[in-house]
């Protein structure tokens, strides 16, 4: 049996809830989780950066050394607006909220969350330093490496050389992760190496998302979204992966502003996730509209934090 008409206060919890577990980099980058409010695009929003504190070694002659827990901040611009927007029958409308799930929310979500994973992973170009390909083009091969006849950093040792790097800049060994395309997770779940660890996930989102091992310190994903970029060089071509710790980039969500004369919308807010539903009649096309929004921007807290992983077919 079907349900009664679905309002935009039902299609706003369903969408957070499925945004919320399909995402993959939102759960690995710093949240901002301040009381919420009502934001439109290019407000600004200060974002606490954690303290950071040195451990000094106590003499009881001297005694302690208090040192200043003040939190800095750093201002991030709400310069994302995501949009999904569709027409829907009267007889979608009446159906169960599982249904209209399945058939439209979801794949509306998936596509919010896809951008949402483009855009943190486009703050890469904060991110100087690198291991694998050299930014000359010189291959640095890790140890025990692999031939020159596939890529040079198929399998998963080029996570060394980025926890040297974050290693000797003091970086927190704990929160740390590796994000890889499709073509080298392909090659690293067929390594031995590889395969020698515990599985880990938390969300839906990053269950699916999780290569299942521990590698070399790094808990590592993979996101459709770091792709073989469509112009090459040559025969070459390179997927450019990170590693990083959480505090070295930031989302921060903002539920937007319901429209004036809307009467038909709601907002949904949960764990720093916001979105914004919005109902009309298109009396052009005489069918109705469902306009999910998401208001949101990203920042580099600290590039120091995470190093790019470059691999290449040097064959």
């Amino acid at each position: 049996m079907a349900n009664t008409f679905l309002t935009p206060t039902v299609i706003a919890r369903a969408a957070l809830a499925t945004l919320y577990e399909t995402t993959v980099m939102a759960m690995l980058v710093h949240r901002d989780y301040e009381e919420e409010f009502a934001a439109r695009i290019g407000d600004t929003v200060n974002v606490r950066k954690p303290a950071v504190f040195q451990a000094n070694e106590y003499v009881r002659a001297n005694g302690i050394q208090i040192q200043n827990a003040q939190e800095t901040s750093i201002p991030v611009t709400l310069n994302h607006f995501a949009d999904v927007s569709f027409a829907v029958t009267t007889e979608e409308l009446t159906l169960k909220i599982e249904d209209f799930g399945v058939q439209l929310l979801n794949p509306a979500m998936e596509a919010i969350a896809q951008k949402i994973d483009r855009d943190i992973l486009a703050l890469r170009d904060d991110v100087l330093q690198e291991v694998g390909v050299t930014a000359a083009g010189g291959v640095q091969f890790p140890a025990n490496p692999v031939g020159k006849n596939m890529y040079a950093y198929s399998n998963p040792r080029v996570a060394i050389d980025a926890r040297r790097v974050l290693n000797q800049r003091n970086v927190p060994s704990a929160d740390r992760y590796i994000v890889v395309g499709p073509e080298i997770e392909a090659l690293w779940l067929g390594d031995d190496l590889f395969n020698r660890a515990d599985a880990r996930g938390d969300t839906d989102g990053l269950r699916e998302a999780s290569l299942g091992r521990r590698v070399f310190g790094h808990d590592p994903y993979q996101t459709q979204n770091i792709k073989v970029p469509a112009q090459t060089t040559g025969n070459s071509k390179s997927e450019v992966g990170m590693a990083f710790h959480r505090t070295a980039f930031a989302l921060v969500t903002r539920p937007l502003v319901l429209p004036q004369g809307a009467a038909n919308a709601a907002v949904a807010s949960y764990k720093g996730f916001g979105l914004r539903v919005v109902m009309d009649y298109d009396i052009d096309k005489k069918q109705d509209v469902v306009s999910i929004d998401c208001l949101y921007g990203t920042k580099t807290l600290d590039a120091n934090r995470a190093v790019l992983i470059k691999d290449a077919d040097v064959a």
